[in-house]
């Protein structure tokens, strides 16, 4: 899917490309149930992410998806289709939540949006930015709210633009 409105360069945008309000989204995912049971085998095993059996007398009342599955997933679409930075995503802290669980046949969609530019002071060649990322499933539920801080590179000048003299 990609930016909402327009297309970035194909090797990411520079902070400076980037304003307050821009809106990205992603391509989309299926979970099913055994991707749910294998990511919980391997990194989540609590009964309701393992066994639609054990997870009927739960809290979720069926098997949900691990948030950090959700998470996981989250990221990879971000990374692979959804927020075209340069350089990548690289966070340095945010908050997650988690609305409802993510279900077997749930479609995942990533959608974001820019809440905040912060140039930095002492790194004069990058900047932070908050970025605000919903992921909703087919029936348009969010089921993570991700709110991160990323750095993000600024374009550079040429060194014959930063040699030219100030036209006055």
């Amino acid at each position: 899917m990609g930016e909402i409105g327009s297309k970035g360069p194909p090797n990411g945008l520079f902070l400076d490309d980037l304003a307050v309000g821009r809106r990205f989204s992603s391509r989309s995912h299926t979970v099913n149930a055994d991707e749910i049971k294998a990511f919980a085998a391997q990194f989540d095993p609590q009964p309701f992410h393992l066994s639609e059996e054990a997870a009927k007398g739960t809290l979720f009342g069926g098997l949900a998806a691990s948030g950090w599955h959700t998470a996981a997933i989250t990221m990879r679409l971000l990374v692979e289709s959804g927020l075209p930075l340069r350089g990548g995503i690289i966070g340095t802290g945010g908050e997650v939540s988690w609305p409802r669980p993510t279900r077997p046949g749930d479609t995942l969609t990533v959608f974001s949006e820019i809440e905040e530019i912060t140039p930095s002071r002492s790194r004069p060649e990058r900047g932070l930015i908050r970025v605000r990322s919903e992921t909703r499933n087919q029936e348009n539920e969010v089921v993570q709210v991700l709110i991160a801080k990323l750095i993000v590179p600024k374009r550079q000048s040429s060194p014959a633009s930063a040699a030219a003299p100030a036209i006055r």
